[in-house]
C-alpha cells in the first residue's frame, strides 16, 4: 500500500527519524493554521508541497482540470520565505491536476499539501532500504546524487550507487553502517549523525513492515544534521494485521477505481494497457496466461487472480470488473481446479453470463477435478463462450477471437 509523504513522515517520527516539520492541509481554510503553528516553532521559511502517490512532483507541471491546456504553475513543490507567497502557490495546487513523468499525461487532482519548514542544507543525498528477492536479503541503496530519479543515476551513472545487503536474521551492522557513510564521503559530525540516521531508518524499515522506504533526498543540513526532506513508503499488504491503523492511511482517491472495486471483492486485480482481460487462478498461473495472451498477439488488460477458493460470486464480480474496462475485447478465463472444482467455476462462468452484459468473446480454459464436467457444461449453455483443451489451444482461439 502507498502512502503519502505526510504519512509516510509521521511513520519516521515515531521511530525517531530525523524529518521536516510540516502540517498536511486539505483546504485553503487549514492554511493559516498550519503556517501560524510552524511560526510559533521560530519557522520563517516554509516548503509548499502537493501530496500525490507518484515522483518528480518538483519538475511537474499544474494545469485546471478543466482545462488541460491552461498551465497554471511549474513544479508542485515550492520554496518560499514569505507567507503571501505560499499563499499564492498553495492556492494554485490545491484542488488541481499535477502532470509528472511518473503520472503521464492524465496527472493527479492534488487534494492535500504538506506545508513544512524551509531548510538550509549543503548536499543532497539519496537512500533506499528494499528487499532484494535475488539473495534474500534486505539492501540499502544509497546515492551522493540525490534530488533526482534514482533510475537516470542508475542508467548513465551506476558507480555512484552504493549498495549494502542486510542480513534480517541480524539486522544492520556498524560496520555497515560505516561503509555506507564513507562511500557517500561524510566526516566529523555529519559522519557520526549519519550512522544514527541510517540505523534509525533501517529499524523503521523492519519495524513497520515497510516493502520499500525511500529518501530522496536526505539532506545534509548546514550544522551537519541529517534530515529526511522527502519520504516514500511502500507498506506490506500481508503485515496489516499487525498494525490495525495503518487501513485509515489509504487514499483510494489516488488508486485506479478498478483495482479500488476489486480490493472490495477480494480480488486480487491490476489494470493493464490492453485487449484481453484474464481471469485466473493463483499468482503464478496468471503470469503464465499475460505471457499466452502476449504470445497470441494480444495484449493483457489486467492481472486478475480470482484465488484458490473461487466461488459464483467471486467469478462475476471479476467478470463485472474486466468487462468494466471499455479496452477489453476479449477474454481467457484460465482455471486450475485444485483446491476449487472446474465444474463448481463453469457454473460460476454460466451464472454470471445470465446476469450480466458479457458482450465480448469468452475463451475458457479449465483443467483439473471434474474438467470434462465443466467442458460439458459450457459447450451446452448455449453461451457466447468458446472451451479450450491446454494453453496452446486457448492460445489459437484467443488470437482467433481477436482477428474477427
Amino acid at each position: 500500500m502507498k502512502i503519502h509523504e505526510y504519512q509516510a513522515k509521521q511513520i519516521l517520527l515515531k521511530y525517531g527519524v530525523p524529518v521536516q516539520n510540516g502540517i498536511p492541509i486539505k483546504s485553503m481554510g487549514e492554511f493559516d493554521g498550519a503556517i501560524n503553528t510552524l511560526k510559533s516553532h521560530g519557522i520563517s521559511q516554509f516548503v509548499v508541497k502537493s501530496q500525490i502517490h507518484a515522483g518528480g512532483r518538483g519538475k511537474g507541471k499544474v494545469y485546471s482540470p478543466n482545462n488541460r491546456e491552461e498551465l497554471i504553475l511549474d513544479g508542485g513543490v515550492k520554496f518560499v520565505t514569505e507567507v503571501e507567497k505560499a499563499r499564492d502557490y498553495a492556492q494554485k495546487i490545491l484542488g488541481n491536476l499535477l502532470v509528472t513523468h511518473q503520472t503521464g499525461a492524465e496527472g493527479k487532482i492534488v487534494q492535500t499539501l504538506f506545508i513544512t519548514e524551509g531548510l538550509d542544507y549543503s548536499k543532497e543525498f539519496y537512500i533506499g532500504i528494499l528487499l532484494d528477492r535475488t539473495v534474500g536479503m534486505n539492501v540499502i541503496m544509497a546515492s551522493t546524487e540525490g534530488g533526482v530519479e534514482i533510475e537516470k543515476v542508475a542508467a548513465e551513472t551506476p558507480e555512484r550507487i552504493i549498495k549494502e545487503w542486510v542480513d534480517p536474521n541480524i539486522g544492520l551492522q556498524t560496520f555497515q553502517a560505516r561503509r555506507l557513510a564513507f562511500g557517500l564521503g561524510l566526516s566529523g559530525d555529519a559522519f557520526k549523525n549519519f550512522i544514527t540516521f541510517i540505523k534509525t531508518l533501517y529499524k523503521a524499515y523492519e519495524e513497520s513492515d515497510a516493502s520499500l522506504i525511500e529518501i530522496n533526498p536526505m539532506a545534509l543540513l548546514n550544522d551537519n544534521k541529517i534530515v529526511a526532506l522527502d519520504a516514500k513508503i511502500t507498506l506490506d499488504d500481508n503485515a496489516m494485521y499487525r498494525h490495525p491503523d495503518y487501513p485509515a492511511l489509504r487514499d483510494t482517491n489516488e488508486e485506479d477505481p478498478l483495482e479500488v472495486q476489486a480490493s472490495n471483492f477480494d480480488l486480487n486485480y491490476v489494470k493493464l494497457d490492453g485487449n484481453v482481460g484474464c481471469m485466473v487462478n493463483g499468482a503464478g498461473l496468471a503470469m503464465a496466461t499475460m505471457d499466452i495472451i502476449k504470445l497470441a498477439g494480444g495484449e493483457p488488460a489486467n492481472f486478475l487472480d480470482v484465488g484458490g477458493g473461487a466461488s459464483k460470486e467471486t467469478v462475476e464480480n471479476g467478470f463485472k470488473i474486466i468487462l468494466s474496462d471499455p479496452n477489453v475485447k476479449a477474454i481467457l478465463v484460465n482455471i486450475f481446479g485444485g483446491i476449487v472444482r472446474c465444474d463448481r467455476v463453469a457454473g460460476g462462468i454460466i451464472e454470471a453470463a445470465k446476469n450480466i452484459d458479457i458482450h465480448v468473446p469468452v475463451v475458457v480454459r479449465l483443467a483439473g477435478t471434474n474438467a470434462d464436467i465443466a467442458k460439458k457444461m459450457l459447450d451446452e449453455s448455449d453461451l457466447n463462450i468458446i472451451s479450450a483443451d491446454g494453453f496452446k489451444d486457448a492460445a489459437e482461439k484467443i488470437t482467433r477471437v481477436l482477428s474477427v
